[in-house]
């Protein structure tokens, strides 16, 4: 498996910007992984991200994982469903009415009976409910990681339906409420392992720059790149001052921790997949960046969901938290 792996990529780089004969004297002299480290290098040019996205779908993103998208417009109060299509391009399926927080604005905290702003995963279907949610609940990831950066704090935020045997308001404590027979048809139409949400209080962007998405990428990939070929001081500085990790781990503590691993320089396996790197809502230049990551080096090894809040600035990606 191993070979045809060498080999597809081999083929690959035939097409690519590096000479054949180029790359069969690096191997004769010094085997595969001199040609590994020259593929990861091309990974993290902006010229291969540029080709590649070019016959791309960008209505949301780069999305890989996803097959529906939830879109809630707070000002409009609606909820829309896009659907992957046999071209790979999102198409509006549904446009659901929808109530949602009383105010307008992002959520904060507990209480303040607002909906949050951002991007958001389908953690769970509910069946039995309170009759007041009617006849079923998709509980949302909310807080996500940014939120928790951001010392956002609250929880419980759905999409449900409307109480089967009494009047409700006009508006919730901040989740998001559609008919019931919107609801059941949604649940009949997605695979919440395949859905994500994303909230604005006005219209979520679409058509994204593929200008921008090959930024980001190209820097995620040189970003994996330090950090495959033990580069220290070009690995932590795709991080920003204002870093706090998942757990609580602030910037200086962050920096010492991978300074001590990056000494003991190991040989490493990243690869990415089931990549995703989506605009934040209500943002100009943050980046929602999510993929399946696979690390293995001597001491540890990870598979696992990875997810990093970044911002572009002065087209260089800086890490805000990750998790």
């Amino acid at each position: 498996m191993q070979n045809k792996f060498y080999i597809l990529f081999f083929f690959l780089f035939l097409n690519m910007s590096l000479n054949a004969y180029d790359i069969l004297t690096d191997y004769r002299i010094h085997g595969i992984k001199d040609i590994e480290k020259q593929m990861d290098s091309e990974l993290s040019k902006r010229e291969y991200w540029d080709k590649y996205l070019k016959n791309q779908n960008t209505t949301f993103g780069y999305i890989e994982s996803y097959n529906n998208i939830l879109t809630c417009d707070k000002d409009k109060s609606t909820l829309c469903v896009y659907r992957r299509d046999n071209n790979n391009s999102f198409e509006l399926k549904k446009s659901y009415s929808a109530f949602t927080g009383k105010y307008r604005g992002n959520k904060i905290k507990e209480g303040d009976l607002r909906t949050p702003i951002g991007i958001y995963n389908l953690t769970k279907k509910i069946s039995k409910v309170d009759p007041f949610y009617g006849p079923l609940a998709f509980v949302t990831s909310y807080p996500n990681s940014y939120d928790k950066y951001l010392g956002k704090n609250g929880h419980g935020i759905w999409i449900h339906g409307f109480p089967l045997n009494q009047e409700r308001d006009s508006f919730t404590k901040g989740c998001i409420a559609i008919h019931n027979d919107s609801i059941e048809c949604l649940d009949k139409h997605i695979d919440i392992a395949k859905t994500l949400l994303i909230i604005n209080q006005s219209d979520v962007k679409k058509n994204i720059s593929k200008e921008n998405l090959s930024i980001v990428l190209s820097q995620l990939y040189k970003w994996r790149y330090s950090w495959l070929y033990n580069d220290t001081a070009k690995y932590l500085d795709f991080y920003s001052n204002d870093f706090v990790r998942f757990d609580g781990m602030g910037y200086k503590s962050f920096i010492a921790y991978k300074a001590r691993i990056f000494k003991k320089q190991e040989k490493k396996e990243i690869v990415f997949s089931d990549l995703n790197v989506i605009p934040y809502p209500s943002t100009t230049d943050l980046y929602k960046i999510s993929f399946k990551e696979f690390y293995k080096s001597n001491s540890f090894e990870f598979t696992g969901d990875k997810v990093l809040i970044v911002k572009l600035v002065n087209n260089k990606m800086k890490i805000l938290t990750e998790k």
